[in-house]
């Protein structure tokens, strides 16, 4: 099963996390994510921001791996943080030319950016290098729609499959000497190489599926975990919602 997804290139091992009940990781993601969107000071979430930086280099993340993550989100958030700003309404903070720079469109687009960041680090650190299965099966314990988890499972797999059926079927045209172009043989053969990816990929699943209803497959996967939680877990649920409360309580005293 590929990690596709779900990790950033290799993964070092993490001991302390890799140890971790994959329940008790999922539930404090969500847990991280939603102290982000609850905590409303600026000066709170940069110094939670600052933290989870420093959580993500302790368990082994380096800083190549943290920036290729991050430099994804923050295409989006530029361009969020470059509209709010003269779109929301309220007293001026800056004019530039005939453009105004309202303070209420600032102070949201910092909020935005700082607690989208802050739930991107905390994401990385507790789910990076969580493989599919165990993933799914984290999530089928707490309850999560089968389906739901199938969906998943399946994907991860099929991101894997298509993409090697896509490396083939490109080196085949490397041999061929073909060089993209936006010539009328250039698109011609562009669109046989993606029908022909689709035709391997739509062969692929039947033969999955044949082979998925000969081992008597019923509609779903048998839980084969055997993760329990022990008192590492509870002391890292203890440790991380002491963590999350302090900001919490001082958002909301300042």
């Amino acid at each position: 099963m590929s990690d596709v997804g779900f990790s950033v290139s290799v993964v070092a091992p993490r001991p302390f996390l890799d140890r971790l009940d994959t329940r008790v990781r999922l539930v404090a993601a969500v847990a991280t994510v939603m102290a982000a969107l609850v905590v409303r000071s600026p000066t709170v979430l940069a110094a939670m921001m600052v933290v989870a930086v420093a959580a993500a280099f302790a368990a082994g993340l380096s800083v190549r791996d943290l920036g290729r993550r991050l430099v994804h989100v923050e295409g989006f958030l530029v361009v969020l943080a470059l509209i709010l700003p003269v779109t929301v309404p309220g007293p001026t903070w800056a004019a530039i030319g005939p453009l105004e720079l309202s303070r209420p469109g600032i102070d949201r687009a910092v909020l935005i950016l700082l607690r989208v960041n802050l739930s991107a680090v905390a994401i990385l650190i507790l789910l990076a290098g969580l493989e599919p299965v165990r993933l799914g099966h984290g999530l089928a314990r707490l309850g999560m729609p089968t389906r739901l988890v199938h969906l998943m499972l399946f994907a991860a797999r099929w991101v894997a499959l298509v993409g090697e059926e896509a490396r083939r079927l490109h080196e085949a045209l490397r041999a061929r000497a073909f060089t993209a172009s936006a010539s009328a043989h250039g698109l011609r053969t562009t669109g046989h190489f993606v029908g022909q990816l689709l035709v391997r990929a739509f062969e692929r699943a039947e033969r999955v599926d044949e082979a998925m209803r000969c081992r008597a497959f019923a509609g779903r996967f048998a839980l084969v975990s055997e993760e329990r939680p022990t008192r590492r877990d509870a002391i890292f649920a203890a440790g991380l919602a002491l963590s999350l409360l302090t900001p919490i309580l001082l958002d909301r005293l300042t």
